[in-house]
């Protein structure tokens, strides 16, 4: 008699990896495809299946500034360890020149400054942010583009044995870390792209599939004329993050007021100062926020610049106080956000004429 079968489902999430994909959705905007791949990696971590003697995943990210890629590393520390800035980050920046890639491994003994030094890449920082349910590591080589010859051979060895060699020649292991790249190579080009249709007017939705295709190509080609073959081949994902579109630049909004709202509570106390910004007011904050060459930090900078700072300058002037609700409205006419406090059972008084004007 034959054996019952089964028809098995490979593509079925665990929990832990349906847990952080959920959580990742709720902080990442318009990045759907780095979130499934990183939720991928983690399952297979889960799993036990893990690459032995290679890290848990090398993952390169591209794009314009602005999108993402950053955010995107910080954003799984949270969601993992509980800190965003549970991530070792190394601005490659730092690094264009081959004698300064002592402040990562330290000079080797009988150098001058062997003893007063500590690597920055040791054991102890890789370890220090493990969890007793996730002992798992964030590094960061933020523009990658930018390093010298000695740190990508340094790299080279990372990504493809999950080892470094510190200069007391004392072993660092990998095999526990996450390992991200970012770079704006082809961000240029990307702009170009977009640039007949700067704007948010809407376009089919094959069209933009259309369009996400092209960008992914063009980044990886950019990738490939700066790179070597022996770094690509180490490399398990390539991610071009897309720029950020109005309906994508709308919810980020609502994630800085959200963050806004939290900073406020801990300025103020425990019950918090209240505050809500009807439609008007987040459209300007849009209109104001909206450049595509910068992506969502050009949003931050609007947010701080005509919402952060006018309520700071409301609270150290104790115009407002703890539980007190202000509501915030736009100006049709001088492009700017007016204040207001709630008083129960009249009407709402002005407090603050200006938030800033649109042209500040």
């Amino acid at each position: 008699m034959a054996g019952l079968r089964v028809l098995l489902d490979p593509a079925k999430r665990g929990r832990e990896a349906e847990t952080l994909e959920v959580k990742l959705r709720e902080r990442i905007v318009g990045q759907d495809e780095a979130v499934r791949q990183i939720v991928d990696l983690y399952q297979t971590f889960v799993a036990g299946m893990s690459n032995p003697g290679r890290p848990v995943g090398n993952l390169l990210f591209l794009g314009p500034t602005g999108s993402g890629k950053t955010r995107t590393v910080e954003a799984l520390a949270e969601c993992l360890v509980g800190d965003a800035h549970a991530v070792v980050k190394i601005d490659c920046a730092e690094f264009q020149h081959g004698h300064e890639i002592a402040k990562l491994i330290v000079s080797p003994p009988g150098y001058l400054g062997h003893r007063e030094t500590h690597p920055a890449l040791s054991q102890e920082t890789l370890d220090q942010f493990h969890t007793e349910q996730v002992k798992l590591s964030f590094v960061l080589f933020d523009e990658i583009e930018k390093a010298s010859d000695a740190l990508w051979n340094l790299l080279l060895g990372i990504l493809d044995k999950a080892t470094l060699t510190l200069g007391d020649n004392r072993r660092v292991d990998f095999s526990r870390s996450l390992v991200f790249l970012t770079s704006n190579l082809g961000a240029r080009e990307m702009e170009d792209m977009l640039r007949p249709g700067l704007g948010f007017a809407p376009a089919p939705a094959a069209q933009e599939e259309n369009l996400a295709g092209k960008m992914g190509r063009m980044g990886v080609e950019a990738a490939r004329r700066r790179f070597t073959p022996e770094f690509m081949n180490r490399l398990d994902k390539i991610i071009v993050f897309q720029p950020l579109g109005e309906a994508e630049m709308r919810r980020i909004l609502e994630l800085e007021l959200a963050e806004m709202e939290q900073r406020i509570q801990r300025a103020t106390g425990a019950t918090g100062l209240k505050f809500r910004l009807d439609h008007h007011a987040k459209s300007l904050l849009l209109a104001e926020g909206t450049d595509p060459r910068y992506g969502a930090r050009h949003l931050k900078r609007a947010v701080e610049r005509l919402l952060v700072q006018p309520i700071s300058n409301l609270i150290a002037t104790a115009q407002v106080k703890d539980g007190d609700q202000v509501l915030v409205h736009a100006d049709p006419v001088g492009g700017r956000l007016l204040f207001l406090k709630r008083f129960e059972g009249s009407a709402p008084r002005a407090k603050m004429a200006t938030g800033g004007t649109a042209a500040a």
